[in-house]
């Protein structure tokens, strides 16, 4: 019987096809007797050798598509599957206890596990961390469940997942992956935002679609509407393939824009530029006619490996971005780490509320030397390009100052030992914080330029978890007060002559992007796959007149009288 989920529309596009459930397998057991040793270690050394080939297939993917900082993690789980000490450990069990392999290797492992997170060593740590993921594939193995892994998908499927993690989202492949759907997210969630990157239709936040939808059961995203068709009828599959031609013809003929600037029907010009993760976005930036990077966000750097990357790795990475962006302008954000993205590593305490916590700037001007290592690539990286500087969660002067102040001596220190720096770097913060925004006259004779990052800005402002599905009404981006901040900022910058971006998601927004520009908002940062939609909808704007629909915008008193606005005037 055909269903239907409502969700989250997270990535525009539609996708058809069979259900691939990515969750978490059950890998119950009992503790059984044996009657023959040699036979059960058979058994075992058997799982190993499966688990290996498994992980060199994984590693290699790893390698191709990701680079070598994340392929190490599979040398780390493949040196666990040799180690001597651990083997003969499981074995030893076999034979004295007379039990089961899953038995040994469970019994086995949770004691090294248990043995090495004791340790005040990161390094073991680590290590107890590759045993957990080891163990947890060899006891698949042995009980003959498949473990799903996002990387050795080789057919056409939908993905269906309570949720995808960034790594899991990093590892699809487009040729197979159509689209997916989880049960938890929003539109802001990192699943959602590499989605767009990638531009695979996603839904997210159905709240049961990974218990509600079965392997091979056919399935179709809308990521246009937010909906999840569980075993669709023919003649729904018939109207969905004819939706999605008319998708298709409708991305055709928005790629005609590719190479055409960004300019308003009287005249206006503006900037569309995109967000990255990696210099392996830029060429999905270029091929979607971006004009620039507005947020590459570094943290993915820091981000699924097991160290701080080291001073050359981000300086190779950041003259990547701005050599292929080949003077067009670059806006690299430095580390935003803490809320819901952390580094192990780096053994934070946990907090309350990690969201309003140690996190971003906060960190860096705390823990230095890693700021400063991440500052001197940076600058060692600014004479091939266009590059221009963002701190993160700024919220006071005596922060953004005492931030400028290490890069100076950063600067100093290079042109001191000969090293070439760019004469001119600008310099900017994002904005969102609230009382940044509010005090957005006096940051503005400081900055070279600001830019909105709405997410955290809307979450803060309406005091409402942007991850928290209960909540999600009161992520309002069109909210009357939202837009009398930005408006704020923007008047602020234009008053000491600089200029204001927008990163946020808000910034690729249909219904936000007519009163953006009339609030005179100079680039709009989004996901690569939204510009070249978003440069389609500007040229057929008067700026002028959006200049008055933002006025009445600003007077509006809930969040749908402003939707209700756009829509009866522009769309």
């Amino acid at each position: 019987m055909s269903t239907i989920l409502k969700g989250i529309a997270a990535s525009s596009g539609i996708a058809i096809g069979k259900a691939y459930r990515l969750v978490e397998p059950d890998l119950s057991f009992s503790k059984t007797a044996i009657s023959n040793a040699e036979d059960e270690i058979s058994r075992f050394h058997s799982a190993i050798n499966t688990a290996k080939a498994d992980l060199e297939v994984i590693r290699e993917k790893a390698l191709a598509g990701l680079g070598e900082d994340k392929a190490a993690i599979f040398d780390a789980h493949l040196l666990v599957l040799s180690d001597p000490e651990l083997l003969s450990s499981i074995e030893d069990k076999i034979k004295m206890d007379m039990t089961n392999s899953e038995s040994a290797l469970k019994e086995t492992t949770d004691t090294f596990v248990s043995i090495f997170e004791e340790m005040d060593n990161e390094y073991m740590k680590e290590r107890a961390a590759d045993i957990k993921d080891v163990s947890k594939r060899v006891l698949a193995h042995l009980l003959g469940v498949k473990i799903p892994n996002p990387g050795l998908i080789a057919e056409e499927v939908v993905i269906i997942a309570v949720d995808l993690t960034p790594s899991d989202t990093a590892q699809l492949n487009k040729e197979f992956v159509k689209g997916f759907t989880t049960d938890i997210g929003g539109r802001t969630s990192h699943s959602a935002i590499m989605a767009r990157s990638m531009e695979i239709p996603a839904v997210v936040g159905t709240k049961s679609a990974s218990r509600s939808i079965e392997n091979g059961d056919t399935v179709i995203v809308d990521g246009l509407r937010g909906e999840v068709h569980i075993n669709p009828t023919p003649e729904i599959i018939n109207k969905y393939e004819d939706d999605l031609k008319n998708f298709e013809l409708q991305k055709a003929e928005w790629a005609l824009l590719k190479d055409e600037a960004t300019i308003t029907s009287d005249g206006k010009h503006v900037e569309l530029a995109a967000n990255i993760g990696s210099s392996q976005d830029v060429d999905n930036v270029l091929a979607n006619g971006g004009e620039g990077v507005g947020l590459y966000r570094t943290e993915f750097l820091y981000m699924e490996r097991n160290q701080l990357p080291t001073e050359d790795e981000q300086f190779q990475a950041y003259k990547a971005v701005l050599e292929k962006m080949e003077e067009k302008p670059v806006v690299v954000r430095t580390l935003d780490i803490g809320g819901d993205k952390q580094l192990p590593y780096l053994n934070l305490p946990e907090e309350m509320n990690p969201f309003l916590g140690f996190r971003a700037i906060r960190l860096c001007l705390e823990e230095q030397e890693i700021f400063r290592t991440q500052l001197r690539a940076l600058l060692r990286a600014s004479v091939y390009g266009n590059l221009k500087i963002m701190f993160p969660m700024i919220a006071t002067l005596d922060e953004f100052r005492a931030a400028k102040e290490l890069l100076m001596e950063e600067r100093q220190a290079l042109l001191g030992s000969g090293v070439s720096v760019a004469d001119e770097i600008e310099l900017g913060i994002m904005v969102e914080i609230p009382s940044t925004a509010v005090l957005a006259d006096q940051f503005a004779k400081e900055v070279d330029f600001f830019s909105i990052g709405t997410n955290d800005l809307i979450q803060y402002t309406m005091a409402a978890d942007r991850m928290n599905e209960r909540v999600s009404y009161l992520y309002q981006p069109y909210n009357p007060a939202i837009l009398r901040l930005v408006k704020m900022v923007i008047d602020a910058a234009h008053k000491e002559g600089k200029w204001t971006g927008m990163c946020g998601e808000m910034a690729g927004d249909e219904i936000a992007i007519p009163i953006l520009l009339g609030l005179g908002l100079d680039e709009f940062s989004m996901s690569a796959s939204s510009i070249l939609k978003a440069r389609s909808l500007i040229k057929k704007l008067d700026q002028n007149e959006m200049k008055q629909l933002a006025e009445d915008a600003l007077l509006k008193q809930t969040t749908n009288e402003v939707i209700d606005l756009v829509k009866d005037n522009v769309m």
